[in-house]
């Protein structure tokens, strides 16, 4: 195992602690086995070599004594464990490598299985991929109801439950609630199940509440090792059809969902559908087969890449100044009460709780607004999120005015106004007049320029641009946009509003249309310009399928409307005529008022066809699918000459949490470069060898 463990050589170990416990009612003694890497609960215990070679090692002392009536396994506080060391894996570089993991993972966690003493998994709190297998492998199965992270996430990285979960977590619970935990729960923006929910679907026996949950596990455990519990499972079933139909059905979604573009959660329903019949040790087999076969593709490579950015980089955004030069905010002002000004409202009142204020010159826009607002609140009280009192002290918080006047006072005012840039000019100067000479005004634009807003305000130093994504509570991205005058207090006021918000902060400078709208209209263009020439629509809004992005072109129009995308694309088309088109028939589809090219049944509207009937054959799929990918990566290397963001990971940071992009793909520098478009159109890629590809 030497190889495998110099590979991990900055692994944190997680130790496997064990103590006796004496188990009430007579039952015996347990040796409880804690789950423990020495850290709080912000460093969740992972397993490398080391702590998987601790676990065994401790499961052999406990198989060697003879006074013992069951094994027990529990985490640290709020933490069970949450599987392997990502970061080591990521260094694997021999496929050897890649299956010594994997055999390692089995010949451990195997042994909580099929030892002769009955074994206990006690879930008292995070249990993700390789953490649950090891409750999975175990004989029964407690969870705390106050768990909240219960997860088998590994093909949204692009692997699949390598150390037993494709062939026990099936079994256990039947292939189609296996399928959602494994494949369906993972596509879905990485969804986690709670204590509750992963009781109800069968995977631990019992729940108890977190403050006795281990008192109270202790006694059942040791009323079941008595014959006072019985443990209540649905029989296993393998009737062939059920299963393959089962099976069937999740291959037909997933073709629907990601079309082919990521091998794992393929791979991973050819296990579900193998653990029907196979024995332990042909599973296992196939599963350490698979998980090596995908720890050696660059897909996976770009999916921990992926994780890294979002773990690590967004959390230290580049060029962020110092936070101690930020400026508390007490209270919050936002112009306009639109949507997107609600949704705002909405944010700030919920992560902030300070009071907000939105204003309106229509008393009636202004009304629906707020309600909005306090309808969305009574929302969350209905659901459980909040309790009464704090509903009502939302929404108290919440007001509206006619007046900026109302503004007086507000360390934050935020634009979310028609983007025009003389309207937005020209609030900024009516708010100017109301607000303190420190109070940070924001715009939400999503292409016009900040430096050009702020350039007739007597302290043009205080503006910044927050640019957020709709639907606003969902997209974590938060671009923070530098104009040439913005000072270093209001951008780290800027980035300290984010983090309450809980938002991932990139700084981006001040040019049209920062970065993903950028990119995404540069997309667009390519796409809308082969319909043009004649493409058919189907065949242009499809061609990008095998990248797997979670909306095609015309789709994405759909959603944010025709309009917007026009005027987005005219910004960018003036300050880049050469590249981004305006297409006379996008303006003829907004003229007409269309809401895009689908019909309500998801048909091709018969009048948007006609509008954008071309009068010759048009390129094909392969040929649009190239058009656009050499446009991205011509357009990320601009960006990147012209100092838009720090480096090309911002650039991917920013499509992963902007635009929903999917982990496999790296965002887009990783997939551009294994392809080969990098080097082909400037002549070398954008990252280096190993950094999001299987290393040398």
């Amino acid at each position: 195992m030497s190889g495998i463990t110099e590979i991990f050589d900055d692994e944190v170990v997680t130790h496997a602690l064990v103590r006796d416990v004496k188990l009430p009612g007579g039952a015996g003694t347990m040796a409880l086995i804690t789950l423990d890497n020495g850290f709080d609960h912000t460093k969740p215990s992972t397993f490398g070599p080391r702590g998987l070679t601790e676990l065994g090692a401790a499961l052999d002392a406990v198989e060697e004594r003879t006074d013992l009536a069951a094994v027990g396994v529990t985490g640290k506080p709020f933490i069970f464990a949450v599987g392997a060391d990502l970061k080591g894996a990521a260094l694997v570089r021999a496929r050897e490598q890649a299956e010594e993991l994997g055999r390692l993972g089995h010949e451990v966690f195997r042994r909580l299985g099929e030892m002769e003493l009955p074994t206990f998994a006690f879930v008292n709190g995070a249990a993700m991929g390789g953490g649950l297998e090891i409750a999975l492998h175990c004989n029964y199965r407690t969870i705390s109801a106050g768990v909240t992270a219960v997860a088998l996430p590994e093909c949204f990285l692009g692997l699949v439950p390598g150390w037993g979960g494709t062939q026990l977590l099936p079994r256990l619970i039947g292939p189609t609630n296996a399928i959602k935990l494994m494949i369906d729960n993972p596509l879905a923006q990485n969804r986690m199940i709670d204590g509750r929910e992963a009781y109800r679907l069968g995977v631990a026996d019992a729940i108890f509440d977190a403050a006795d949950f281990l008192e109270e596990s202790l006694r059942w455990a040791a009323r079941v090792l008595t014959g006072e519990a019985a443990v209540a499972r649905p029989p296993f079933t393998s009737d062939a059809g059920a299963w393959q139909a089962a099976v069937d059905a999740a291959r037909g979604a997933l073709d629907l969902k990601v079309r082919g573009a990521s091998p794992a959660p393929y791979r991973a329903l050819e296990l579900v559908e193998l653990a029907r019949t196979a024995s332990r040790d042909e599973g296992f087999a196939a599963e350490t087969r698979v998980l090596a076969d995908l720890l050696m593709g660059d897909e996976l490579r770009a999916g921990l890449y992926s994780f890294d950015l979002v773990q690590r980089r967004a959390k230290r955004p580049a060029g962020a100044p110092d936070k101690a030069l930020a400026r508390p905010v007490t209270k919050v002002g936002v112009v306009g009460a639109g949507l997107m000004a609600s949704q705002l409202a909405l944010l700030f009142a919920r992560r902030l709780e300070v009071p907000v204020v939105l204003t309106d010159l229509d008393r009636t826009r202004l009304d629906k607004g707020v309600a909005y607002v306090h309808d969305e609140i009574g929302k969350l009280l209905a659901k459980g999120r909040i309790d009464a009192d704090k509903a009502n002290r939302l929404k108290g918080l919440v007001t509206g005015s006619l007046t900026k006047d109302a503004f007086a006072g507000a360390d934050l005012v935020i634009e979310a106004v028609f983007e025009d840039l003389k309207v937005k000019k020209q609030v900024f100067a009516e708010v100017e007049d109301v607000v303190g000479p420190e109070c940070v005004l924001a715009t939400n634009t999503s292409s016009l320029p900040i430096t050009a807003m702020a350039a007739d305000l007597r302290h043009p130093e205080r503006v910044v641009g927050l640019h957020f994504f709709n639907p606003v509570a969902v997209l974590p991205l938060l671009e923070i946009v530098r104009g040439e005058r913005t000072d270093d207090a209001t951008l780290a006021t800027a980035f300290a509003v984010g983090k309450a918000l809980r938002k991932s902060s990139v700084l981006v400078k001040d040019a049209p249309a920062f970065v993903v709208n950028r990119l995404l209209v540069r997309l667009m263009g390519e796409v809308i310009g082969a319909v043009d020439e004649g493409t058919p629509i189907e065949v242009a809004d499809h061609a990008l399928d095998r990248l797997g992005l979670p909306m095609s072109p015309f789709t994405l129009l759909q959603l944010v409307g025709p309009a917007i995308a026009l005027h987005v694309a005219e910004t960018l088309h003036e300050a880049f005529p050469s590249r981004f088109r305006v297409s006379g028939n996008l303006a003829e589809l907004v003229k007409a008022g269309k809401p895009g090219v689908y019909a309500p049944d998801l048909s091709i509207d018969p009048e948007a066809r006609e509008i954008f009937a071309g009068e010759g054959t048009g390129p094909d799929a392969d040929e649009v699918r190239e058009r656009a990918l050499r446009a991205l990566a011509e357009e990320v290397r601009l960006m990147l000459d012209e100092g838009v963001v720090a480096a090309p990971e911002d650039i991917d940071l920013c499509l992963i949490l902007g635009a929903g992009w999917p982990f496999h793909t790296g965002g887009i520098t990783p997939y551009l470069d294994r392809t080969g478009v990098s080097t082909a159109v400037n002549g070398r890629p954008f990252l280096a060898p190993g950094v999001a590809s299987v290393p040398a």
